[in-house]
């Protein structure tokens, strides 16, 4: 291993140490100090719930799915993926605590797929509960990537390294033939054959609207051609379960490994749970386990004080239990291995990719989509099991999540793509945008992209159908007094009066449709206190309430369009601090969410002293219309 390859994966490993100890104090802090009606209240704790169905998973897992009482608060911490405690407060309970992980949430019920064989003896005497557990599996499987990667002595995994982590230069061979493929333009199907001729690592830079995931499904449609199967990951569940549907809507045998909640049932059928219980032999094994638990369950019913006959007994059930688990095992085993060998494309997100079943496969091609929004660590977890890397995404969007203020500092949210697109300034850029008016993509296309950017024909100059309008138009509140306000408990801000000049040109984009359909629209924000106060704004709304009116922080809504988007920038103060404003990736997202018509609100001279903001400003006014709040004011007053 070259020096600079060492040092790089070391300083990845001690900046995921920071991260590591940061959000378990955070978890401390907001959980662990808290009672049981405190961590009820904070959403932390379903207590008390009621079983309402058990029974075994693959690999002879049991899971329960518990319910709680309809009037537990719907605002809760529980998401799928989550680690829990399943828990009993009956002080006669040997073992109280069983954990797990989330299946799904769904309203007042949830499904926990336990760590264990067995449902616990104690599960149908009440008194029972769920709490949310700090998960330590994610850091778990990133610091074994790394630990592995700087292992490895010679082999694939060593040239990536010397590559990806090293500095060495990746290697390509000639650009294949290919055929035109339907449906993709020149900067698309270049990007294609491109990735084609990499031998170690290609990269796909897709800009906002360039269709950068028909690009990524039409790739691996092409790699599935001559290779048994591709390995495609994403960091997000909502990404792999996009990439599952569009995949497998282009005839290709996709299997999704990893829990997803909330899916409708063309991802449920492409699931390795759901696969394998559809094979003939799933029935025989359910069967089996059953039986397994139930003398599981009868030898436990022997306690310390029983003689040599009673103790024969139990070690006789014990071991019937133990061969028909290992049967069962043995049969899914061979159900699941079927179903992988047979896969054309294997899915699963980043950390899914260390699950077992995949333990021994190597695969000739990996596919990271969403590449600028993984940890670098977390890459790595599915490059072990590959040959050639190829990391799609836009690094001009928002990176990952740091809760470590030293690590992001230090570099932890730069990512792998970042670093592979400074090295390799040839890698091909997606350069026709089929999202927006071309006033709306210009600013972003100017400060990021270098003017490479094109509307097509058919959005360039698409508008709402209103009559004369601008589809850019910046609302100034300087000057009105709308100062921020700070919300305690959360720290994070908002601004009333601001949400109501917004609120008025809501108003008169719904009066100019009177006698039309109203177009999408979505209100976003920097701040999450802002959205949630114009949540409860638009719930009490008589005419709002009734529209679908989107409303989301701008981290939310990443990877959303509508037709309308208004952004309210909520920062307004004497100062002149933006705050996190100051990631221009944000406003990035924010300003190319919109199809049609972008409304930006915000304090000229709270922003405009920032060099960004200033150029937005002048721009709006260019290629815009530059509106003051005091033309709302009337209607307020």
């Amino acid at each position: 291993m070259t020096n600079a390859a060492d040092a790089h994966l070391q300083h990845l490993w001690n900046l995921l140490q920071l991260e590591k100890e940061e959000d378990l104090l955070r978890f401390h802090r907001a959980v662990q100090r808290l009672s049981l009606e405190e961590r009820k209240a904070e959403g932390y704790t379903w207590y008390p719930v009621s079983i309402v169905q058990q029974g075994y998973t693959i690999g002879d897992r049991a899971f329960v799915v518990v319910q709680c009482p309809t009037e537990h608060p719907t605002e809760h911490q529980f998401r799928e993926g989550k680690t829990v405690a399943f828990f009993t407060r009956s002080d006669k309970a040997k073992r109280p605590e069983y954990s797990g992980v989330i299946h799904y949430v769904d309203k007042n019920r949830m499904k926990i797929i336990l760590n264990s064989q067995d449902i616990p003896e104690w599960s149908d005497q009440g008194l029972t509960g769920v709490d949310l557990l700090f998960d330590e599996r994610t850091y778990a499987e990133m610091e074994k990537a790394l630990q592995k990667v700087r292992q490895a002595q010679k082999g694939r995994l060593a040239d990536l390294r010397s590559i990806l982590a090293g500095g060495r230069e990746p290697a390509f061979g000639e650009l294949p033939a290919l055929s035109p493929i339907p449906g993709l333009n020149a900067s698309q199907h270049k990007a294609v054959c491109e990735c084609l001729s990499a031998r170690d690592v290609a990269v796909i830079h897709g800009p906002p609207g360039t269709g950068k995931t028909t690009t990524v499904v039409q790739l691996v449609k092409v790699l599935c051609q001559t290779e048994n199967t591709v390995l495609v990951c994403a960091p997000s569940n909502a990404a792999v379960d996009l990439l599952t549907e569009r995949l497998a809507a282009q005839g290709l045998f996709v299997v999704r490994i990893g829990n997803i909640s909330r899916m409708d049932e063309s991802i449920l059928s492409h699931t390795l749970e759901v696969l394998a219980t559809g094979h003939p032999e799933s029935k025989n094994v359910k069967k089996v386990r059953i039986q397994a638990a139930e003398y599981r369950r009868q030898a436990r019913r022997y306690r310390r004080t029983y003689g040599a006959e009673e103790r024969s007994e139990r070690r006789q059930l014990l071991e019937e239990a133990a061969q028909l688990s290992a049967w069962a095992d043995t049969i899914e085993d061979r159900i699941v291995e079927q179903i992988l060998d047979g896969a054309q494309v294997i899915t699963c997100t980043l950390v899914g990719a260390a699950h077992k079943v995949l333990e021994k496969r190597h695969f000739r091609t990996l596919v990271i989509d969403e590449a600028s929004q993984a940890l670098e660590p977390a890459s790595w977890i599915p490059i072990i099991k590959t040959s050639r890397v190829i990391l799609t995404g836009d690094p001009f969007q928002l990176p990952p999540t740091v809760k470590s203020d030293e690590a992001r500092r230090k570099g932890l949210d730069v990512t792998l793509i970042e670093r592979c697109l400074e090295r390799m300034p040839w890698s091909p850029m997606l350069e026709v945008q089929y999202r927006m008016h071309e006033v709306i993509m210009g600013f972003s296309n100017r400060k990021f992209y270098g003017m490479r950017l094109k509307a097509h024909e058919s959005v360039s100059a698409r508008m709402l159908d209103i009559g004369e309008h601008f589809p850019l138009e910046f609302i100034d509140t300087a000057g009105c007094g709308f100062e921020e306000q700070l919300q305690r408990g959360s720290q994070s801000r908002f601004n009333p009066e601001e949400f109501f000049i917004l609120r008025e040109h809501l108003y008169q984009l719904i009066e100019a449709h009177y006698d039309k359909p109203l177009p999408s629209v979505a209100v976003i924000s920097p701040y999450r206190e802002q959205v949630e106060y114009i949540k409860k704004a638009v719930e009490d709304d008589a005419l709002l309430s009734s529209l679908p009116i989107s409303v989301n922080t701008i981290d939310g809504f990443q990877g959303q369009e509508m037709d309308v988007v208004y952004i309210s920038l909520v920062r307004s103060n004497a100062k002149g601090e933006i705050g996190f404003l100051g990631d221009y990736r944000r406003m990035n997202v924010a300003i190319t969410r919109a199809r049609k018509l972008l409304v930006v609100t915000g304090d000229s001279a709270t922003i405009g002293a920032n060099a960004f903001y200033a150029d937005f400003l002048t721009y709006c006014e260019q290629r815009g219309v530059y509106r003051t709040a005091w033309e709302f004011m009337s209607r307020l007053a």
